[in-house]
């Protein structure tokens, strides 16, 4: 996500950057491939590699399953800090300015022929950083005082529930995907919040009217 958000910036205002395919490569497939690489080559590592034992508790949250190489100090602040806190950081930053940019070059994109497509990629973006960093920031603010030197036990029991509130941004994510289709939208609005169009309205109160004044009178 902290990439995505760094990317649009790209996609919306310097997509000359991506006109051909090395371009393309460079700047769009390369990272999410140095990404999920680097992602299955520290785990894989971490998990199978690394001499260490799991050890359960079933009385506990998530049975409290931490995985062991976090017991590591250096490999448990390299987690909170390039995983965790950093992308986080980092896609905070990114969609602030993005917000900011689009609004100051506003005039300029509405004069672009593909408007339309740039607004409708702009608000699906912006929704999926908004719901990304609100689940994860309570609990990665918790974490970061705990890393400054709180005790434990302060938010340690709201910790086990905002924990539970990343594996929502799985499930929201395709309904901003979903939303940002027009025959969709209205679909929603006339079937689950009873609000026909406009202009259906308009035409239901005139059609009776019309037909009041266009039938025949019997002598």
């Amino acid at each position: 996500m902290a990439w995505l958000a760094v990317e649009r910036h790209i996609l919306i205002f310097h997509d000359r950057w991506i006109s051909n395919r090395r371009r393309c490569f460079l700047l769009h497939y390369a990272p999410m491939i140095i990404i999920a690489a680097y992602i299955l080559l520290y785990y894989v590592t971490q998990i199978f590699i690394l001499p260490c034992q799991n050890t359960f508790d079933y009385t506990l949250p998530l049975c409290g399953a931490y995985p062991c190489f976090e017991y590591n100090t250096f490999f448990n602040k390299w987690e909170f800090i390039v995983h965790g806190m950093l992308p986080i950081i980092l896609e905070t930053f990114a969609s602030i300015s993005f917000v900011i940019r689009v609004q100051f070059q506003s005039r300029r994109l509405r004069r672009s022929p593909q408007w339309r497509k740039t607004r409708r990629l702009t608000i699906q973006l912006s929704l999926m950083s908004a719901i990304n960093i609100c689940l994860n920031i309570p609990s990665i603010l918790i974490s970061f005082a705990h890393f400054c030197g709180l005790p434990l036990q302060y938010g340690a029991q709201i910790q086990e529930y905002f924990i539970f509130f990343v594996y929502f941004i799985t499930l929201l994510f395709p309904f901003v995907s979903l939303c940002q289709l027009p025959e969709l939208r209205k679909r929603i609005k006339t079937k689950i919040f009873f609000l026909a169009p406009q202009h259906q309205r308009q035409i239901s109160r005139v059609a009776p009217t019309l037909m009041r004044t266009q039938m025949p009178t019997v002598q």
